[in-house]
């Protein structure tokens, strides 16, 4: 067997496997596999199987995918698929002569092949089985006359065959109108009109098939294509009046004069007309009349024409809705004057109707759509006296006139003719009953209220917006109005309170409204409107607040800035101008929220086409000196100085990196840092102090940054922000026994460019009470004072100051700890400054006194110890320091000569002492 065979035997596994499967993921890929290689199969691939075996597995692959189709399991293509396959084997398992049965198989079998294939939208596969169909029939006809038939048998043999020739034929047409070939489907269709006399049941059939074809070229506005299929439709159906009624012919003569207008209304306007009498004729129905109005008003027909038409009509006793709708498309088309004529007739002809409103209503709409306002007016007049005594419209119908009557209303507005505007609401007004409640009153009320407004009515609009406030008290609208009579009225309070309670109730809910010009996907629209209208009125408070509530509700960002634009606008020249109170203190809060709310709105993201970048920047660049104005302004509250340095520095996050903003950067959080610091200092608890100076640590980190990158644009030798940043860190470490402190001061003592004022701070802040660091203090003082004597000119006072914290530092009490600093090198320091005391004579005489006393008290108090030649050697270097004290000398000579010589007595009595020193 070669490679064909087993090809084949393959074919076969799939084929017999697919049946036998209910459903199965796999049925899709195995349809695709058996479509594909039945190309490549013939007979002689199937040499070793017998007819009968080929014809078993056509006839079951065919039954299983129709079945499968029925339940849907499988598509209408895949159903194409398999049909084409069971086809083709059907045909090859056939003998070169094949049996009578076997061909009407084959006919039956590539029909409906032919068929599926074209409903899949395949129809030149389709096209092939039509020609394998009729090719079958030929031979099934020779066969059938080379039998033995009587003539009337053969006769009904010849009919069915001929049956089946009709269907191929109008399979053939549905597959060439759906390849667009009017000229074949036109042929099969005219062939099968011509079989109709012999096949008399096929007419309705075919009378359906041309409709379809008439309706589906008629969509591709294929329309000479349509006029034909929808006249052979009408011709054929005509030829069974049985089976196919009036109302049907009706319709497909409707549809062809429709098709003659489409095509060329001028041209077959005579062929449009003649089809919708005839349409008429067979069925007489609304459709069709409209149709045939539609006709006459394309061909331009004299009134009279017109009106002798629509009377027809109404002498038909067609429904009120439908000579309402011909009486519309007479206005459409501008044939005002038969129009209104049958409008009025119509009004007549149907008084004792209860839908006569529906009459009445149009006739208003028209007249209004036509400026004919005195008539409309009328007729208004007319309905509502009617609805009042009892002629009640519907709600439907009372609920449009409103709406006209708005919408007229509007328009008035709009061209700012208040009083023609009133006048239509008040229309509106009388048609609602006297204890009737509806929210739309509310609305009305409001609306008349504007009106009012605008026209310096104040009583007048006063009254509608109490009406409107107790019909829909919880609307912001509402509360608008009220806002506004108040702001008129000169009463701030209840202003206030006004715009208050719409904030409140825009906080509470979303409320839906359709108020008239009103930007209805935005209530935050009213605050704007608020803050301008209270301006204009001179009441500023009132439009700082109404600016306010914009900026918090508003999801403009742009709307945003311009609202805490203005407000700061008004605010600042106030603040500036306050005395430190608790008003000012308030109002200080309130900007450090709107700030806040401009911070919030800049960090969120944008549309890029709407708000740039640079529009961001320029944004922020604008709050961020606002910012920093008032914490400038806010000297005498640090705490809240602080608050806006900080959003002075976030706000300029936003804003491109250059050194302004660097600066102003690194001064922010400085001064904030500065401020967290002085409080936590004061911080009455443990547990606060720890929180401020943790956030002032922060804060001085950032800065560090910031100066890091500063430094890189320009010298900033002079800039104090380097030593500031070093002494506010370490005083925070020294406060809080922060175990990095010694690493830090590492660096520290190895900067150069420090001053010796800085050193004498660090060792202030070290013995500052929480910190408690006398060996940081020490060497601090140590290296201020090697500064002061590095120096060319020494600055003697600040010489002698440093000294004096040294010293008291090194000896407290007379002596000093041995420890932390040997009273040897206690002893340097004196000499140092007397050395410096004897070049000079602008060493303070208070200093040189200090420095006396405290020599002699140290030799006081070694003497006490029993160090006799200590005590003699500090109190001789207070005699040194005598010998400079200028007007104070007399004072201290003698008292310090005679305890002198009572100590140097008691140092002979003790003499033998004086060697046993350690």
């Amino acid at each position: 067997m070669d490679d064909v065979d087993f090809r084949f035997m393959d074919f076969k596994d799939i084929v017999e496997n697919l049946i036998v499967k209910d459903n199965s993921p796999s049925i899709p890929d195995a349809i695709d596999r058996l479509f594909t290689d039945i190309a490549n199969i013939n007979r002689e691939s199937m040499a070793e199987i017998q007819d009968a075996q080929v014809e078993e597995m056509a006839v079951n692959l065919w039954n299983w995918a129709v079945t499968k189709r029925v339940a849907q399991i499988i598509s209408e293509e895949q159903k194409a698929k398999l049909c084409h396959v069971a086809c083709k084997l059907a045909c090859m398992g056939e003998g070169s002569i094949s049996s009578e049965k076997a061909i009407r198989r084959q006919i039956l079998m590539t029909m409906k092949t032919g068929k599926v294939w074209v409903i899949v939208g395949n129809a030149m596969m389709a096209d092939k089985f039509f020609q394998a169909a009729m090719a079958s029939l030929e031979q099934l006809y020779v066969k059938l006359t080379q039998r033995s038939f009587t003539e009337t048998q053969l006769t009904m043999q010849k009919i069915a065959v001929e049956r089946d020739v009709f269907k191929v034929l109008s399979y053939q047409a549905e597959s060439a109108v759906a390849q667009g070939d009017f000229q074949r489907a036109s042929m099969f269709v005219l062939r099968c009109k011509d079989m109709l006399m012999r096949l008399p049941e096929m007419v309705k059939y075919l009378h359906s098939l041309c409709y379809n074809f008439g309706v589906e070229t008629n969509k591709q506005n294929k329309y000479e294509e349509s006029c034909f299929w929808l006249s052979q439709s009408y011709d054929i159906g005509k030829m069974d009046k049985n089976s196919i009624g009036p109302e049907m012919l009706a319709k497909v003569l409707q549809l062809l004069a429709t098709a003659y207008l489409d095509w060329d209304d001028r041209e077959y306007y005579d062929k449009a007309v003649n089809a919708i009498n005839l349409a008429n004729k067979e069925h007489l129905n609304p459709a069709g009349l409209f149709l045939m109005m539609k006709i006459l008003l394309k061909g331009e027909t004299a009134d009279e024409g017109l009106l002798e038409a629509v009377l027809v009509i109404l002498r038909l006793d067609m429904s009120l809705d439908f000579c309402l709708s011909i009486a519309k498309l007479l206005m459409d088309h501008e044939r005002e004057s038969v129009g209104f004529y049958f409008l009025k007739i119509i009004c007549e002809h149907f008084k004792s109707s209860e839908n006569i409103g529906r009459a009445l209503l149009l006739h208003i709409d028209m007249l209004l759509k036509r400026n004919e306002e005195l008539l409309a007016k009328e007729k208004i007049e007319e309905i509502i006296i009617g609805h009042q005594i009892g002629r009640r419209l519907t709600t439907e119908l009372v609920g449009w006139l409103h709406n006209a009557l708005w919408k007229k209303a509007a328009r008035s507005f709009e061209v700012q003719n208040y009083t023609d505007a009133l006048d239509w609401y008040n229309y509106s007004l009388r048609l609602y009953a006297s204890d009737q409640t509806d929210l739309d009153l509310a609305k009305l009320q409001r609306n008349m209220a504007s009106c009012y407004l605008n026209l310096k009515q104040l009583d007048k609009a006063k009254e509608a917006v109490a009406e409107a406030e107790r019909h829909d008290p919880a609307n912001i609208f509402t509360q608008f109005y009220v806002f506004k009579i108040e702001i008129l009225e000169g009463n701030s309070d209840r202003a206030l309170q006004a715009i208050t309670n719409l904030e409140n109730l825009l906080r509470d809910k979303e409320t839906e409204d359709n108020d008239l010009r009103t930007d209805r996907s935005s209530h935050t629209m009213l605050f704007s409107l608020a803050a301008q209208f209270a301006l204009e009125n001179e009441q500023q408070i009132v439009a700082e607040k109404a600016l306010e509530y914009l900026a918090q509700h508003s999801e403009d960002p742009q709307q945003v800035f311009i609202a805490l634009k203005c407000l700061f606008r008004l605010a600042l020249p106030k603040i500036s101008q306050m005395l430190e109170s608790e008003n000012k203190k308030k109002e200080m809060d309130r900007l450090l929220a709107c700030l806040n709310t401009a911070l919030l709105k800049l960090a969120q993201p944008f549309d890029g086409e709407t708000f740039t970048s640079d529009s961001r920047a320029n944004e922020a660049h604008w709050f961020r000196k606002i910012a920093w104005n008032l914490a400038v302004q806010s000297d005498k509250n640090p705490v809240t100085m602080r608050e806006f340095f900080i959003l002075s520095y976030k706000l300029s996050q936003f804003c491109p990196s250059d050194q302004v903003i660097l600066i102003a950067q690194k001064t922010c959080l400085l001064m904030a840092a500065a401020v967290d610091l002085e409080q936590g200092r004061k911080a009455s608890t443990n547990f606060e102090q720890t929180q401020l100076l943790n956030r002032a640590l922060k804060q001085i980190h950032k800065c560090k940054d910031i100066w890091n990158l500063l430094k890189e644009t320009g010298d900033f030798s002079n800039d104090p922000c380097e030593t500031l940043l070093l002494l506010y860190e370490f005083e925070i470490k020294a406060k809080m026994n922060d175990p990095s402190l010694d690493s830090f001061l590492e660096s520290v003592w190895e900067l150069p460019h420090l001053e010796s004022k800085t050193f004498e701070t660090i060792a202030s802040l070290a013995m500052e009470t929480p910190a408690h660091y006398p060996s940081i203090a020490l060497k601090a003082l140590k290296r201020a004072l090697l500064l002061h004597k590095k120096k060319d000119s020494i600055d003697v006072l600040k010489y002698s100051k440093c000294m004096h914290n040294l010293i008291n530092l090194s000896a407290p009490d007379g002596v000093s700890d041995a420890e932390l600093c040997p009273l040897e090198e206690v002893f340097g320091y004196f000499e140092d400054a007397l050395s410096l005391i004897s070049h000079t004579a602008s060493y303070p005489e208070m200093e040189i006194l200090w420095l006396m006393i405290k020599s002699w008290n140290t030799g006081i108090f070694m003497y006490g110890r029993g160090k006799y030649v200590s005590a003699e050697k500090w109190c001789g270097l207070a005699f040194r320091f005598l010998d400079h004290l200028g007007s104070l000398e007399r004072s201290y000579e003698t008292q310090m000569n005679v305890l002198y010589s009572e100590l140097m007595e008691a140092v002979d009595k003790n003499k033998d002492s004086r060697y046993n020193e350690e």
